[in-house]
């Protein structure tokens, strides 16, 4: 007699059996009794959840020859033949391999005629998500309004791919994942029916396998039993499903904690003599140091850490004596270096240097830490600088165009201040870089005749008159010297044109003399080199007086390092 897999044996056959399902059983078992039973049911969740199952059942219910009830009998010739999947009036249909218009057609036709044994006519298509376009609008009609004696059931992985005049049809039940404790429970009762011994280690191993899925935990579980027999030990569990053992879990993220490098690597080359996957390895990784941000934010986290009471005892352990924010830090790292494992050609040296790096980060300084430093500071900085001496604040000076300046602030020196200050000279106001000077309005400059050009929207002049550089204006003549690079730019067209705008400029006949700046030649600056120079003051000048400010130069004294960049608060600072 042919082997039959767990997966199959032990298939549920029953709403109760169901596990995880509790919201769609209890829902089919209520419209079953309460006689309200739609005609389209749109079964969706991941893989080996239980849809196919709920399908199977719940056409057991309909059709079972005692009665339509919550608790199909499984004995008579209708259960019996759904189980098998060899119903006459229950059709399981593929959706993948019956994708088409006629396949649906073909459907549509066989729906008209009654049911042969049963009360219903169930079709049941998996992966209905896979069906063509025209063959889900070929069904619509027939969905809509179905003859009394059918019922559909649709199962798939991904409802999004359904069109949404299907899914309006349709009543609609989402599987869950399973959660890991309830796959361990259902591992337990079938090891104990089958007469296997695990110990709850090695069965919690092989629920974390499967992922939510009860179907992939139970194919591993037929792997384990056939490599072990009917005595199971834990290391090889974790071997043949290719995990690495907790012991060298724990005892990688104790090096990592406790700042050991040379352990580290160390264990890493055990892990590459075991053949485990580096990546599967920082999976894993991950895992553990989840648990100890859990941890650290909650003392009893119940189910939300998925451990043996020895790792937990270990987590708490290693948990105990670092902050918080330094287990984040370690979690973001290792998340990044799954990734790069993902695609990496050399993983075991990827994974070396991503532990020896998490071995060696700098220790952070927490918030509380942070606030009491800032404290400290601000108390020297009132000591040193007396804010609330009115006779060290000078009068704001109103410059023209610049507004109030901002109040000058002294130190306070005690019996040595004198009450009132002399009033400070006042200091020749400073061109703003971003105004053009007074002789560059004038009528007659240079500077002048180039505003007026841009003012005149030629800006593809202009542009090129702020590169070049003035030689002579003695009218009627004017000589520039335009840099090689743009020299070519300057075509006669080009010159007619500034002809007559400086004609019009200077109201009097100008003749332009344009020729071609020689590299390395000494001449008079461009405007658009002044500028630049102008520019380059301002931000060195902004730079001394931010390095003389009493405060800048108490925070450097205190904290150490140096200015990288200063910026004004208002454009009119410098």
């Amino acid at each position: 007699m042919s082997y039959l897999v767990l997966a199959r044996k032990w298939r549920p056959q029953l709403f109760d059996d169901l596990v995880g399902q509790e919201h769609v059983s209890q829902t089919l078992k209520n419209a079953i009794t309460t006689d309200r039973v739609h005609h389209a049911f749109l079964f969706t969740g991941a893989r080996g959840v239980g849809k196919t199952s709920a399908a199977r059942i719940f056409a057991k219910a309909l059709n079972c020859q005692q009665g339509v009830t919550t608790t199909p009998c499984g004995t008579c010739s209708s259960c019996v033949e759904i189980t098998s999947g060899q119903g006459i009036d229950v059709l399981e249909i593929d959706g993948a391999s019956h994708n088409g218009v006629d396949d649906i057609r073909e459907l549509r036709d066989a729906v008209r005629y009654l049911p042969s044994q049963g009360r219903y006519k169930i079709i049941i298509i998996d992966e209905v998500h896979m069906l063509s376009n025209s063959a889900f609008n070929a069904l619509l009609k027939t969905l809509e309004e179905p003859p009394a004696h059918v019922k559909f059931i649709f199962a798939t992985t991904e409802p999004h791919k359904i069109p949404v005049t299907i899914l309006s049809r349709c009543q609609r039940f989402d599987f869950r994942k399973i959660g890991i404790a309830a796959v361990q429970a259902r591992l337990r009762y079938i090891a104990g029916e089958e007469e296997i011994t695990i110990s709850d280690i090695g069965l919690a191993a092989i629920a974390r396998h499967g992922g939510g899925s009860m179907r992939d935990a139970l194919s591993a579980f037929d792997q384990v039993i056939a490599c072990c027999g009917n005595e199971v030990a834990d290391e090889p569990v974790q071997q043949i499903l290719g995990q690495v053992s907790s012991q060298l879990l724990l005892d990688t993220l104790a090096a990592i904690v406790e700042r050991d490098p040379p352990k580290l690597l160390r264990l890493v080359a055990q892990i590459d003599d075991l053949g485990h996957s580096f990546r599967q390895f920082c999976h894993q990784l991950v895992a553990l140091v989840r648990g100890l941000v859990i941890l650290k934010v909650i003392a009893q986290p119940g189910e939300l850490l998925d451990v043996s009471e020895g790792e937990l005892a270990e987590l708490r352990r290693l948990a105990e004596p670092r902050p918080l924010d330094e287990f984040q830090r370690i979690l973001a790292f290792l998340l990044k270096t799954e990734a790069e494992l993902a695609t990496s050609s050399f993983s075991r040296l990827t994974m070396e240097v991503a532990l020896v790096k998490l071995a060696t980060l700098p220790t952070g300084i927490d918030v509380a830490t942070l606030i009491q430093r800032l404290e400290r500071l601000e108390k020297k900085l009132l000591a040193r600088v007396d804010y609330s001496a009115p006779a060290a604040v000078a009068p704001p000076v109103v410059s023209e165009g610049h507004g109030a300046a901002p109040a000058a602030v002294s130190t306070s020196h005690g019996a040595d201040l004198p009450p009132e200050p002399p009033p400070l000279p006042e200091e020749p106001e400073e061109k703003k870089p971003d105004a053009q000077p007074a002789e560059e309005q004038s009528a007659g400059s240079w500077a002048g005749l180039v505003a007026f050009v841009r003012n005149r929207q030629r800006p593809r002049i202009s542009s090129l008159l702020e590169q070049a550089s003035l030689l002579t204006l003695e009218l009627p003549l004017l000589r520039i010297a335009m840099p090689a690079k743009f020299f070519g730019l300057a075509d006669s067209e080009m010159q007619q044109n500034l002809q007559g705008l400086a004609a019009e400029y200077f109201s009097v006949p100008v003749t332009i003399e344009m020729i071609k700046g020689a590299h390395g030649e000494a001449q008079p600056p461009s405007l658009h080199e002044e500028r630049e120079r102008q520019e380059t003051d301002r931000q060195r000048k902004l730079r001394e007086n931010a390095l003389e400010h009493p405060l800048v130069k108490s925070a450097l004294e205190i904290f150490g390092g140096t200015v990288e960049k200063v910026t004004p608060i208002d454009k009119g600072f410098v």
